[in-house]
């Protein structure tokens, strides 16, 4: 761009913070692992300057970036903003510092932040129109902030893509496309479904039954987005898969994730609002956004039975080396957990099912990066968001091989199969309706019920509490957020508590988007799990500076 230019788009930059989304709000806001997230009417000014980063990251990177609008599992009344890089992955992380620092600085400094990312990175096509494509949720905030967003694109010379109400994944899954000029598949909503239906057809075949598996789900969409676009893929599966819907009511009716979803499945460990209880049913939800999800039984004798992010990706990484071994074919399988992960769990993995096992901090950025290291590569964390990831030599090194007269009936068999799961999966990024359609899949192949999958190994009771706290950095983690460095002391605590529980463990880790310190325990028994969770939040509350009372463990 001449000089000249360059002045008059700062000029217009400047002229819409100033007059339409000057900064109110005093504190700071940093881009964490969900990206921005707060309460939604402090938000516009960030959403604004938001996609004045996308247009400059997608001149950088020359190619399409995303922006998703939403709050995932949080409250109605919050909400969020992240950006999403070429191949459909999280935000570089260098760029998150930008982000941060464009969000915080006051508006008549803006010009200088814009500058100073445009000459650090050497941005040289300031006339060009990169494509920002735009997604949000089902929040009655989500519009207006949309509006900011879009108003920030084409205040830097962008060109918004608006694709309204979309699930998370579907807006990672719409940057991909675009960025691979439709090989990894259509760029639009009716691509994403076809792609994935076809493929989950094509590996069930007309046998939508088999041995104990049944072919019928109650599913609970968390009266978000989730709701609204399973009734596209209920039409696309034509009967192989029958769900029954639960929690979903969309817009404005107050009840987005409200005592319902994944999170609160999850941290909770009990039925959401809503859902019949029928013993021994299989039940899924996903959170509000549709980028987790957890399954769910209840059993002859009323009690609850959780399986989780954990369960999913020993299910998924179990079946992967059954197919591989089938195939003939060598490829590098690997799974990779966070600290949340039970320790059953990895036990199993690489015990039983003999699989290496990496271990990285909270976030999915972390899980996808490590993941790809692997030629497949499969990722959980424990609330239920996560993928596999291929390499593109695997994927080929199957293709070809499928084409050759070199492989046994079995193993073509073996390889046709992998071939077309690989379409169920979204790559991008943790697919809540994606991974149920390869847990049913995985399902449906082993002739497995619910009870069977669970059946695999036995998790160690564990709990979820929170501290609030004034301010969460003060709580700063080493090997992988398992231990905890400051405050001086507080370590050597947890260690002597955890040492009077049989098999105990716990950690402390600060949440990325608000002041509180998560606390996670486990042991042998519910009794002591709970004890020593309780006893662990009392020391963060007594050395962290917890405000208002200990938290108590639910009932």
């Amino acid at each position: 761009m001449a000089n000249n230019d360059n002045k008059l788009r700062c000029r217009t930059v400047y002229a819409f913070a100033r007059e339409m989304y000057p900064k109110t709000v005093k504190c700071d806001i940093s881009y964490g692992t969900a990206g921005f997230r707060t309460r939604a009417t402090d938000l516009e000014y960030v959403m604004y300057r938001m996609g004045l980063l996308a247009v400059l990251r997608a001149r950088f990177k020359k190619a399409v970036i995303g922006v998703m609008i939403t709050a995932s599992h949080n409250p109605e009344p919050d909400n969020g903003v992240k950006l999403v890089d070429p191949m459909g992955e999280m935000l570089e992380q260098s760029w998150e510092k930008w982000a941060t620092k464009l969000a915080n600085v006051t508006d008549d400094k803006l010009e200088n932040v814009i500058n100073d990312i445009i000459k650090l990175h050497d941005i040289q096509n300031m006339n060009d129109r990169p494509e920002i494509v735009v997604g949000k949720d089902t929040r009655p905030s989500s519009p207006s902030l949309s509006k900011a967003v879009i108003d920030g694109i084409l205040a830097m010379g962008g060109k918004p893509i608006d694709y309204g109400i979309v699930t998370t994944p579907q807006l990672h899954y719409f940057v991909a496309c675009k960025n691979t000029h439709r090989a990894y598949g259509e760029p639009t909503e009716e691509g994403y479904y076809r792609k994935l239906t076809d493929a989950f057809k094509k590996v069930r075949g007309d046998n939508f039954n088999n041995g104990n598996y049944t072919n019928r789900i109650l599913y609970d969409g968390a009266n978000g987005v989730g709701a609204k676009k399973i009734k596209f893929f209920k039409e696309g599966l034509a009967g192989s898969l029958i769900i029954d819907m639960y929690n979903d009511e969309i817009i404005g009716s107050g009840k987005l994730n409200y005592l319902c979803g994944a999170d609160f499945v999850k941290s909770q460990q009990k039925f959401p609002t809503g859902l019949p209880q029928i013993p021994n049913t299989r039940c899924c939800s996903v959170d509000g956004d549709a980028d987790r999800l957890i399954y769910y039984y209840l059993d002859e004798n009323q009690k609850f039975h959780l399986l989780d992010g954990d369960r999913i990706a020993t299910l998924i990484a179990g079946f992967f080396k059954e197919v591989l071994e089938k195939t003939g074919i060598r490829l590098n399988l690997g799974l990779v957990q966070t600290a949340y992960a039970n320790g059953a769990s990895t036990t199993y993995i690489t015990k039983e099912l003999k699989i290496p096992v990496a271990c990285v901090p909270t976030g999915v950025k972390w899980l996808h990066h490590k993941a790809l290291e692997y030629d497949v590569g499969v990722y959980f964390e424990a609330n239920g968001h996560g993928t596999v990831v291929f390499k593109n030599e695997a994927k080929e090194k199957l293709r070809n091989a499928f084409q050759t007269n070199n492989l046994t009936r079995e193993q073509k068999d073996a390889t046709s199969r992998l071939i077309h799961i690989i379409d169920i999966i979204n790559e991008t990024v943790g697919d809540a309706i994606a991974d149920l359609l390869l847990v049913e899949t995985i399902l449906h192949a082993k002739g497995w019920d619910v009870r069977q999958w669970e059946e695999t190994y036995t998790d160690l009771p564990n709990r979820l509490l929170k501290v609030s706290v004034q301010d969460r950095t003060v709580i700063t983690t080493t090997d992988a957020e398992r231990k905890c460095v400051t405050p001086k002391g507080l370590q050597e605590e947890i260690d002597n508590i955890v040492a009077k529980y049989p098999k105990g463990r716990s950690f402390v880790r600060p949440s990325g988007t608000e002041d509180v310190i998560r606390i996670y325990a486990e042991a042998v028994t519910r009794r002591e799990c709970d004890k020593l969770a309780a006893e662990v939040a009392g020391k963060v509350h007594e050395l962290a500076g917890g405000t208002g009372n200990p938290p108590e463990i639910p009932n």
